[in-house]
């Protein structure tokens, strides 16, 4: 036996016996073996993985040279010697006796090597990047806020549009009716957006639709109950001959340039909501939408999971998912848990009349309400003009049953018994223009409440309304109703997934890249440390803001420079007309009023003709402050006269003594700051 043979029949040093050398054994037996027949010269025939067996031969390359056991390169190993120690012992008639863990990790690592030395050897140059294209991801609204969603995908040149949506004004923006996103981006890239896709139809993921609209005419497309409810809106601002609109029902793919949009079937609080699946030559992209995993749905299927799996099993290159409940652990209740309250409270609210408030999409929630007052013999009248609009469109698709004869007129509620009543409305976020507002400050037309209502606030409040809620919950109870709302008794859950359901679409999906979306900072952090737990690197999570742009390929994420993006706000008819600047002078106005100082000059002299007069708006009451104007009055003249002597005509610095003259005399005495308006006229 040669030396390299002997030492690579040496057996591993943590082995408590002699492995049986191959070939000769020229040491002595170990006690209860039996000598070990001579191989025959012929091929040796090993056992394959399957239990088959394969010829071994000779045929060069990398399995006959090598390098274990301190052999060198210039050395061959003889024909063969390449099988693992367990086969020798078996090719040798050694038996199959236990052998230690130690022996048998020794095995494992030759056994290792070997079939690592028979892979293709890559060449020494830098490894071949993918030649896929990169697709980019412009975050326009729906970050680090609660509505507004609009994202835009971009892929060769081909762009789509998913979600458009609105946001309410917080108690900043005085005056503003709506906010929706910034369009000036969208609009320099108009020949470039191939369609707009929406999720579903909730306003703060269709309200802006008709907005965009008018400043570029693409396809929209969305489920059936979607784009009844964007039908409507159109309605109201005259687009629906222009429109394109798509019914796109679930399961269903679209092309859009480059992209292929797969509808994928969820569960929310609102039917025909859908996640989507972007193919792209880039990869797959899956945006959620908002979604709860419920297992027994009031309205519809289960989510579809399976679909999910079948992404995350042929490869999804980015997640983007709804983070709106990442703080909230554990899963979402399903809408039977409302179902069971409702029916409890019905029967506690014998003889009252019930007022149920909840979100006008909502649908499965009214179902419900139709249910029980169906079940208990009552009446239902619908109030609130999203209300009525919404409840038609949904009966005429076929989402909302309602038997002959239980809908009644709101203006005919008169002629019913309390007990025989049911009205369902809107306002359970506490608007101030609502049906359940107004009839909580005594301010509805055909609604008076009193001590014989009870009030269920089916609905829980979007966070920055807590505060309006209350004041409204608080005013009902002052007028002697029963108010339920969702901490007392389970008559909401959430249309948004917790914890563990979020975990459970990450595992199915299983993205090379993760986006936490639709949510504010304290949301999108959460979600991020839910994908770490998951077992995802920080540096394949992104989390944004507006205005972000984000480059996704196979090998890489970047973030790019950003693109215009924000808020417009729309007061009444105009869109965009009020800004920072006028928001500015509403707050000044608000907080502190307005001061108006009138006078006459001589247009030769410069000197004062007549006045001044002093009007007051916010700041005092001038009949209990008449001392005060007639100071005020006195300060105006002498910073007129003042400019006079000193030959200043100029209009701008006349106004700008006045205001500075009069603002030090203000703050003086009262120690607050009015807008001062100065009017002055040439005679």
């Amino acid at each position: 036996m040669t030396e390299v043979e002997k030492k690579n029949n040496r057996p591993h040093r943590s082995q408590t016996k002699e492995l049986p050398r191959v070939g000769k054994i020229s040491g002595p037996r170990q006690s209860g073996e039996k000598s070990a027949p001579k191989p025959a010269p012929q091929r040796r025939q090993t056992r394959n993985g399957q239990g088959g067996v394969q010829t071994r031969t000779n045929q060069g390359g990398a399995q006959n040279r090598q390098n274990q056991g301190g052999q060198t390169g210039r050395q061959r190993r003889p024909q063969g010697r390449q099988q693992s120690a367990q086969q020798e012992r078996q090719n040798l008639g050694l038996g199959t006796a236990p052998m230690t863990a130690a022996a048998q990790r020794a095995q494992q690592q030759i056994a290792a090597r070997g079939a690592a030395a028979a892979q293709p050897k890559r060449g020494r140059g830098r490894p071949r990047k993918s030649q896929k294209p990169p697709v980019k991801v412009y975050f326009l609204g729906g970050l680090n806020e609660i509505g507004k969603n609009f994202t835009l995908y971009e892929c060769q040149g081909d762009m789509v549009i998913v979600d458009c949506g609105l946001a309410f004004p917080d108690e900043e923006m005085l005056g503003v009716d709506l906010v929706i996103p910034d369009f000036t981006f969208v609009e320099k890239n108009r020949e470039k957006i191939r369609g707009v896709v929406i999720t579903h139809g909730h306003e703060d993921h269709i309200g802006a639709v008709p907005y965009l609209l008018k400043k570029l005419n693409v396809p929209v497309y969305g489920t059936a109950l979607t784009i009844g409810l964007i039908e409507s809106k159109l309605k109201e601002h005259n687009l629906t001959a222009s429109a394109k609109l798509k019914v796109t029902p679930p399961g269903s793919h679209i092309k859009l340039g480059c992209f292929e949009v797969e509808f994928i079937h969820v569960n929310h609080s609102i039917a025909d909501s859908v996640a989507l699946a972007l193919h792209t030559p880039a990869g797959v992209l899956v945006h959620t939408g908002d979604f709860k995993i419920d297992c027994t749905p009031e309205e519809g299927e289960m989510i579809d999971l399976c679909r999910f799996a079948e992404l995350g099993k042929e490869g999804v290159l980015a997640l983007l998912m709804d983070s709106t409940n990442a703080e909230r652990p554990g899963y979402t209740q399903t809408e039977q848990t409302v179902n069971n309250s409702l029916d409890a409270l019905f029967m506690r609210a014998e003889g009252k009349r019930i007022i149920v408030a909840t979100f006008a999409s909502s649908i499965s929630r009214v179902q419900m309400i139709i249910n029980c007052a169906v079940k208990y013999g009552r009446k239902v009248a619908l109030s609130g003009r999203s209300m009525v609009n919404v409840m038609g469109i949904a009966s005429e698709l076929g989402y909302l049953d309602i038997p002959d004869g239980v809908l009644v007129d709101l203006n005919l509620i008169n002629r019913y018994e309390p007990g025989q009543l049911v009205l369902i409305t809107t306002g359970s976020q506490g608007e101030p223009m609502s049906a359940l507002t107004r009839m909580a400050f005594s301010d509805h037309r055909q609604v008076a409440i009193g001590p014989g209502d009870f009030i269920i606030l089916s609905a829980r409040p979007i966070p920055g309304n807590e505060k309006t809620v209350g004041a409204v919950v608080d005013e009902l109870l002052k007028q002697g109703c029963t108010v339920i709302y969702e901490s007392m008794y389970e008559v909401h859950v959430s249309g948004h997934a917790c914890q563990e359901e979020l975990k459970l679409i990450h595992g199915l999906v299983k993205p090379r890249f993760f986006i936490p979306v639709h949510g504010e900072q304290k949301h999108l952090q959460k979600h991020a440390g839910l994908a770490m737990a998951m077992g995802m690197d920080r540096k394949d999570i992104f989390i944004g803001d507006i205005g972000n742009v984000l480059e996704l390929h196979e090998d890489h994420m970047k973030q790019l420079a950003e693109v215009p993006a924000g808020s417009v706000m729309v007061d009444g008819l105009g869109v965009g007309d009020v800004g920072s600047v006028v928001l500015r002078d509403r707050k000044h106005l608000a907080e502190d009023g307005l001061i108006v100082a009138v006078c006459s000059i001589e247009s030769e002299t410069g000197h004062v003709a007549a006045g001044p007069d002093i009007v007051s708006r916010g700041f005092v009451y001038v009949r209990e402050n008449e001392p005060l104007m007639e100071e005020a009055r006195r300060v105006v003249y002498r910073a007129l006269e003042d400019c006079a002597n000193h030959r200043v005509r100029d209009w701008s610095d006349m106004k700008q003594s006045v205001k500075d003259e009069l603002s030090k005399f203000l703050y003086r005495k009262t120690q607050r700051n009015p807008m001062i308006l100065p009017i002055i006229m040439e005679v």
